[in-house]
């Protein structure tokens, strides 16, 4: 069973993580601070309260016993535990809390006979109200260490996601095929940290892997190149066989194996990116309806709407072969062509596409499954996908429902070309659109 998750961004985090460590920093700083300045005050009420006394003691032994300044003899009021220790002959004071009320401060002195001097009195006002003040600045004091510190982490934060995210981006683009893209670069800054070491390795991963894919481009086209005379030979010796069905049969095989071999240097040109498109405006309806005419009569083609394009013809006559000839090789008539504006679509009635091409796209030698794809070689989706690239276009597969909703596919395959807008430039720069950014029609 899948586990619930709660996404949130870095920024957020941090930002929570350093108000969190702040708002309790400041709490035990203010507790702290509260309790020492009031235990400080509490301690110099105490030592003025004994030296009035010590005043008011100094001035009854001198003037025949009579007690004044506030003072009191034998206080009722008086606390045992400082009578107690009066009578042992010691000078004492104390602090006696009163529940909400501000604190009694007293102090007591013998004074001979067994008679005990003391005085009383209540943390006066003017203290309370330093406390009051002190208390007041401690929370706004808090509440801006709290607020400082969560505008510190949106910022640190917010630093560090952005960094995240282009290098997110970044890889994306990398993912997407373009290689040339450095993460490092797309980050910048002048901070090093640990997304300038993800940067890295990432830009180290991408360049390996390149490499790995030039150089199996270089042994595939290499291989293909080097088969390209015998095989040229070999068809030209079956063309002086005998007439009878071996000598077709060598000749179908070895015809076979030629195609193969152009369509793997075909593929290797364009996985080199080095094609380049030469463009012409034509109708598209036109071109369409000529092409598939010559490709497959028994095709029926349907112009929409007819649209003028800036195009390379031979590469979209050749995209137009493939599909057409996939859909007779593996799908199933009727097959159907669309024109509509800039867009091209092909449609069988078979099994329909193989999941894995629907969700990976077309790869050479990989002709799905045995329901559709029996026989060939995988290249043909693949060449016309590679020249869509060259011409700026967006090619996407997908499958069309049956009318009683019953088995995906069934219903047939849709192959669809989006021809761009602006044409590409001379040097096949074209930005192609995400696959989800124009959802494909029925035809």
């Amino acid at each position: 069973m899948r586990r619930p998750s709660l996404r949130t961004g870095v920024r957020w985090k941090i930002s929570i993580a350093i108000t969190a460590v702040g708002a309790l920093t400041v709490m035990a700083l203010s507790l702290v601070v509260h309790n020492a300045a009031r235990v400080s005050m509490l301690d110099n009420a105490r030592e003025v309260q004994m030296e009035r006394l010590n005043f008011a003691q100094n001035y009854y032994e001198t003037s025949n016993k009579r007690v004044r300044f506030g003072t009191k003899l034998n206080d009722p009021a008086l606390p045992v535990t400082l009578k107690t220790k009066a009578l042992q002959g010691r000078k004492v004071s104390s602090v006696q809390e009163r529940g909400s009320g501000p604190p009694d401060i007293w102090a007591a002195v013998p004074v001979g006979n067994g008679d005990v001097l003391s005085l009383h009195s209540t943390f006066t006002d003017r203290s309370s109200n330093v406390m009051a003040d002190l208390d007041r600045a401690l929370v706004i004091g808090s509440v801006a260490v709290v607020f400082g510190g969560c505008a510190l982490g949106i910022l640190i934060g917010g630093q560090i996601s952005r960094r995240l995210r282009k290098a997110a981006d970044a890889a994306g683009k990398v993912a997407e095929g373009n290689t040339e893209v450095r993460v490092r670069d797309a980050i910048g800054g002048f901070v090093r940290d640990e997304t300038d070491e993800l940067a890295r390795a990432v830009d180290a991963l991408t360049d390996a892997l390149q490499e790995r894919i030039e150089a199996e481009r270089r042994v595939t086209a290499d291989i293909a190149h080097e088969l390209r005379t015998p095989v040229t030979g070999l068809l030209t010796a079956a063309e002086l066989l005998p007439p009878g069905r071996p000598t077709e049969l060598v000749r179908n095989r070895a015809q076979a194996m030629r195609t193969l071999v152009e369509d793997v240097l075909e593929v290797a040109r364009l996985d080199s990116a080095s094609e380049r498109a030469e463009l012409q405006d034509i109708a598209l309806g036109e071109f369409v309806s000529r092409r598939v005419a010559a490709f497959d009569p028994a095709a029926t083609v349907r112009v929409v709407h007819e649209s003028w394009v800036s195009t390379d013809p031979r590469r979209l006559e050749r995209i137009l072969g493939n599909l057409l000839g996939n859909a007779a090789k593996h799908g199933g008539g009727p097959v159907e062509v669309t024109v509509e504006g800039r867009v091209v679509r092909v449609r069988d009635h078979g099994a329909g596409f193989p999941e894995a091409l629907l969700r990976e796209g077309p790869s050479r030698f990989r002709t799905g499954s045995s329901d559709r794809a029996g026989n060939g070689h995988g290249l043909g989706l693949t060449i016309a996908a590679g020249q869509a690239r060259v011409l700026g276009a967006r090619l996407t597969f997908r499958n069309v429902a049956p009318e009683g909703g019953a088995g995906a596919g069934a219903g047939g395959a849709i192959a669809v070309l989006w021809l761009p807008e602006h044409a590409p430039t001379n040097t096949g720069s074209f930005p192609v659109q995400p696959p989800s950014s124009k959802p494909a029609r029925n035809p």
